[in-house]
C-alpha cells in the first residue's frame, strides 16, 4: 500500500476488538507471555491505559480482514502480529479500522498511537512518523498447482503468457523486464492485464497464461487459501525472498512516544528469536517476507 498519507483526517470511532491486558495470549499456535522489563520502558502514559491504540485500514488481505463479512472483528497478519507484540508487552494492541489516506494524519493528530496496515516505509513518511520495520515484500509469481510450466524465477517469464492487473506495479515490472528477456536472447512475455486479481487467477485456472504477478503478500494468501491450497503455488526465488522490487512494510509510531518506539522495536526483535514471527507469517502463506532484524526507519529512499 503506498498511497501517501496527506489527505483529511477522517473520523475514528471506538477501538475495535479491544481486550483487557493479559500476561499472556495464544497467537498463531504460540503462547506469548508478558516482559516485565519491556513493560516498563513503556511511556507512562501507555502503561496507565494499558492500550495501544492502533490504526488500520481494513480489509487488505492477507494483513487484515475481517473474520466474517459485515461484522466488526477483525483477523489477519497484521492483527495477529499485534497481539503478540501487545502480550509481549502487556498491553492491548487495540486496532480500529481507519481510511488508509487518514492514518498518518490520525496518528499526528493524537488519535492513534500507532497503525499496523502493510504501510511501507518511506523517507516521506519519516518525516512525521517512526516506522518498526517487520516485513519486506514486493511483487510475486504465482502459478498452477505443482507448477508445471517449472517457472523458478522472474526471467522463466520470458517468452510466456503472464497475466497480471492493470495499473499496477507489476505491470510495471514485467514491461521492465522485457529488455532483460531481448538481452538473454529469450521471447518477450506476453503480458495480459486484467481490471481485477480475481480476474487474472481465473485465466491462471483456464490455462491461458502460465503464471500471474501480483504483490507477493496476496500472492501467498491465494495459494494458501483458494480451494484450500489445491490449485495455486506461491514461487519461491531464493534471490528475492520479500519477492521484486522488495521495499520495508512498518509498524508507524507516532514521534509524541519514542519510548513506546523503541518498546515495540525489542518486543518484535523478542518475537522474531523465538520463532514467533516465522509462526504469524507461515499462517497466512508469506514467511519469506519476514525480516530477520527488527529495524527502525530501515527505508532509504
Amino acid at each position: 500500500m503506498v498511497a501517501t498519507a496527506l489527505a483529511a483526517l477522517s473520523a475514528c470511532g471506538n477501538p475495535e476488538s479491544a481486550t483487557p491486558p493479559a500476561d499472556k495470549a495464544s497467537v498463531a499456535g504460540v503462547t506469548v507471555e508478558k516482559d516485565q522489563a519491556l513493560h516498563d520502558a513503556l511511556p507512562d502514559s501507555i502503561r496507565k491505559s494499558g492500550t495501544v491504540r492502533v490504526a488500520t485500514d481494513v480489509p487488505y488481505p492477507p494483513f487484515e480482514m475481517f473474520v466474517k463479512e459485515g461484522e466488526s472483528q477483525l483477523t489477519g497478519l497484521d492483527y495477529d502480529l499485534g497481539q503478540a507484540l501487545g502480550a509481549k508487552l502487556g498491553v492491548t494492541f487495540a486496532f480500529t479500522p481507519q481510511k488508509f489516506d487518514g492514518i498518518v494524519p490520525a496518528i499526528q493528530a493524537g488519535k492513534f498511537d500507532a497503525a499496523m496496515s502493510a504501510i511501507t516505509d518511506n523517507k516521506e513518511r519519516q518525516q512525521v512518523v517512526d516506522f518498526v520495520d517487520y516485513s519486506q515484500s514486493g511483487s510475486g509469481i504465482l502459478v498452477a498447482d505443482k507448477n508445471p510450466a517449472k517457472i523458478a524465477t522472474l526471467d522463466d517469464l520470458c517468452g510466456q503468457k503472464v497475466a497480471v492487473q492493470t495499473a499496477t506495479n507489476q505491470l510495471d515490472l514485467l514491461k521492465s523486464h522485457q529488455a532483460a528477456c531481448a538481452k538473454a536472447g529469450k521471447g518477450k512475455i506476453g503480458i495480459q492485464t486484467f481490471p481485477k486479481d480475481s480476474d487474472a487467477q481465473l485465466a491462471l485456472r483456464s490455462g491461458k497464461v502460465v503464471a500471474q504477478v501480483l504483490t507477493k503478500p496476496a500472492a501467498g494468501w491465494v495459494a494458501k487459501t483458494a480451494d484450500d491450497g489445491s490449485t495455486f503455488d506461491l514461487v519461491e526465488d531464493a534471490q528475492a525472498p520479500g519477492g521484486y522490487n522488495a521495499s520495508p512494510n512498518g509498524i508507524a509510531v507516532t514521534k509524541e512516544l519514542p519510548e513506546l518506539t523503541d518498546a515495540i522495536q525489542k518486543a518484535l526483535q523478542a518475537l522474531i528469536d523465538d520463532g514467533t514471527v516465522t509462526k504469524i507469517f507461515d499462517k497466512y502463506g508469506v514467511a519469506s517476507i519476514a525480516v530477520k532484524e527488527a529495524t527502525k526507519n530501515a527505508a532509504v529512499d
